[in-house]
């Protein structure tokens, strides 16, 4: 079954241009030209991702990330801005965004980003488990899929990341994110390197999406004050710290 999709763009000619490029990877595509309508649609269907401009009719492209992501807060979103308009980005970014592109975009990359989303909610769909399926694995099942460095533990299987005895509530990206640094604990990571191994792309520009993905990823990771368990190595990038989960 096709992926459905929301493209939330008030303007026309960009929103049916859209549209086709999307329907052109097999997607099925419905639009809605203001904030308010996008909410309504976003709560009441089930879309495997949003595309949604920051400047639109009604509420703002950022309210609608903001209440859409309090009440899924799986839902992968994709933000449209105008190459002038950097802190939108960011405030979207820190308010759940997935991922942004500016205004104008390149057909081709827009389409390579929404795939690289769509894989990430697939992986997502495949790792969702019923407490009975989670119950029935076997020990060894579970261990080949689980990630412990210290008290935490991370379960690929059951998109699961648990601290201190505290399941943490992360969007896929952030547990793609703490996924991928656990696994190489003590390495270091420039951002072009996190965008090329977690969100499947690289592209100058858009570091912003680690910087702030990392931001938000360090609010829900409360270890030791001394000890950051997501360490900034000055001019370099970013480290999993192990001793912040000892």
């Amino acid at each position: 079954m096709a992926d459905s999709i929301l493209v939330v763009e008030d303007e026309q000619d960009i929103a049916e241009l859209i549209k086709v490029h999307m329907e052109d990877i097999t997607l099925n595509v419905d639009l809605c030209d203001n904030g308010n309508g996008a909410i309504d649609m976003a709560l009441t269907n089930h879309y495997s991702l949003l595309i949604l401009d920051i400047n639109l009719p009604g509420c703002s492209g950022l309210d609608v990330c903001r209440k859409v992501r309090d009440a899924k807060p799986a839902q992968a979103i994709l933000m449209l801005t105008s190459r002038t308009s950097e802190i939108d980005r960011v405030v979207g970014l820190e308010l759940g965004a997935d991922d942004y592109m500016t205004k104008p975009f390149s057909v081709r990359e827009l389409q390579a980003r929404v795939h690289a989303l769509l894989r990430r909610v697939h992986l997502l769909d495949d790792r969702q488990v019923d407490k009975e399926d989670v119950q029935s694995l076997d020990s060894q099942t579970l261990d080949s899929q689980t990630t412990v460095v210290g008290h935490l533990m991370i379960n690929q299987k059951t998109h699961q990341v648990v601290l201190h005895d505290k399941t943490l509530d992360l969007t896929s990206t952030e547990f793609d994110l703490i996924a991928f640094m656990a696994q190489h604990p003590g390495q270091v990571f420039s951002r072009a390197q996190l965008l090329d191994s977690v969100w499947g792309y690289q592209h100058s520009g858009y570091e912003h999406t680690v910087n702030s993905h990392i931001n938000r990823l360090r609010s829900k990771l409360v270890g030791s004050k001394d000890t950051p368990i997501i360490q900034t190595v000055f001019g370099v990038g970013y480290k999993f710290n192990p001793d912040g989960v000892s």
